[in-house]
């Protein structure tokens, strides 16, 4: 196996903040999670909020000096943020590019046009996991819900058969291949390879959707049957467009940071030398940084101007591509900050002690923590930040793949069971025009049917890598 230990050890503080014992930490631990959940679901505090002053709560049963536990916190903060909050600015600037240059809307118009009755379902799939790979989860669902209940109302589909896919394809995506939050947030956290991470993340995706969109999307039409209002049908970003960039170079956009990142994991696994030039080469382009920020420029060209965009016009783009993420920025951070608290406070040492005598796989683990904090709190990117946080040490001796396995097996139990605390359930169910009982039969159903698989595939791949 490959050791991660140095990192860990450059990463974190050695020796705990607290000398508490492991009944002690135990109840912190469940303190500390219990505050943000209420704060969260009963109080409806911001996830930023219920973060910090679990983590302070965390600290302070633990029994660690008050000004510790903020050194904790901050310094995890920073950390974090340091190292995935230009990922996921620069994943948004790309994603609003794609959105208001009307290129998402050519890859749909692409793909539609080339399916038939038959192939749509599949076709929907197709389009939500390509435009899904820049796009965050919410910004998606606006982009192809216009999509969903045209082509329904137009070619006599079920919305269900048509709507199911297109949400399968944005939820694995969200929830298993960086650059999304979720994803790169425990990547930092259990110090993952990016690159084969997004590679076995892809592997993993592309069955999931499978199953979780077209296959299941058959059952789901006969257990719903909707008809949402016309009202609910908006605008498409491109109408008001006089041109818009053509689907291949949209396309090849889209994919020029996974194919670059992807890449680097290739050459780093064939040449295996740091020393060699190509490896050099490949190690800089790759880096998750460079291969998106490339991806900005190129798609400034390929797409801003394609569609006419003056200077004025990218640069707005930019600009309000921005502000949407700061709640993200700050919730992310803030995980990161109550990642770095459990850590210093020993629970990591904790976990490891506990569990070394449990005939428990790392993976399964990780999966039960994340879809425990999803069924509290509703968010899957606090779900993923928590539960990676948590295992984090227990990842120190696991090899490069059993690491990304691990983040995709907390990425997927992220998505377990969506329902009335997530807002998720409420903008799908509103859109689509279902009542709560029908959201739960396709929605929720949907997202289960995706955590569990993806974590079947995800425990395969650990006995055969």
């Amino acid at each position: 196996m490959t050791s991660l230990s140095v990192e860990m050890l450059a990463a974190d503080p050695v020796d705990p903040i607290t000398s508490a014992g492991h009944a002690q930490l135990g109840i912190a631990v469940l303190v500390g999670i219990a505050v943000i959940v209420l704060l969260i679901t009963k109080f409806k505090v911001h996830a930023f909020l219920s973060l910090t002053i679990g983590s302070l709560a965390l600290g302070a049963v633990a029994g660690a000096p008050l000004d510790k536990a903020i050194a904790s916190f901050t310094t995890g903060l920073g950390s974090t943020v340091a190292g995935v909050g230009v990922l996921i600015a620069l994943g948004s600037i790309l994603g609003k590019l794609l959105a208001d240059s009307g290129g998402a809307d050519e890859i749909v118009d692409t793909i539609l046009a080339k399916a038939n009755n038959r192939t749509m379902p599949w076709a929907m799939a197709l389009i939500a996991g390509i435009i899904g790979l820049p796009l965050f989860f919410e910004v998606g669902m606006v982009l192809l819900i216009p999509v969903v209940l045209l082509v329904a109302k137009r070619g006599n589909y079920s919305v269900m058969r048509i709507g199911i896919p297109a949400l399968a394809g944005l939820s694995v995506m969200h929830g298993l291949v960086p650059p999304h939050p979720g994803p790169l947030a425990a990547i930092d956290a259990v110090k993952a390879n990016l690159g084969v991470t997004l590679a076995l993340g892809v592997l993993v995706a592309l069955p999931t959707v499978v199953i979780a969109g077209p296959l299941f999307s058959r059952v789901a039409a006969r257990w719903v049957d909707v008809t949402p209002p016309d009202r609910l049908i908006p605008a498409r970003p491109s109408e008001e467009l006089e041109r818009r960039p053509g689907f291949g170079v949209t396309v090849a956009t889209v994919l020029l940071p996974v194919v670059l990142m992807l890449g680097k994991a290739l050459v780093d696994i064939v040449v295996d030398d740091p020393e060699n030039g190509v490896q050099r080469v490949a190690d800089v382009v790759g880096s998750p940084l460079i291969a998106l920020l490339a991806a900005v420029i190129v798609g400034m060209f390929t797409l801003g101007r394609a569609a006419g965009f003056t200077k004025d016009r990218l640069t707005s783009t930019v600009e309000t591509s921005l502000a949407p993420i700061a709640s993200i920025l700050l919730i992310v951070g803030a995980g990161g900050g109550f990642k770095t608290t459990l850590v210093d406070i020993g629970v990591g040492d904790m976990i490891m002690d506990v569990s070394k005598d449990w005939n428990v796989s790392a993976l399964l683990l990780g999966w039960l923590i994340a879809v425990g904090i999803r069924l509290a709190t509703g968010s899957a990117t606090v779900a993923t930040i928590s539960a990676a946080g948590l295992m984090g040490p227990l990842a120190a001796d696991m090899s490069t793949t059993h690491t990304a396995l691990l983040v995709l097996a907390i990425g997927a139990g992220s998505l377990f069971f969506s329902h009335v605390n997530d807002a998720g359930f409420w903008l799908v169910k509103e859109y689509f025009g279902m009542s709560v009982g029908q959201t739960v039969r396709t929605w929720s159903v949907m997202e289960t049917i995706i955590s569990v698989v993806s974590l079947g595939f995800v425990l395969l791949l650990s006995l055969v890598i």
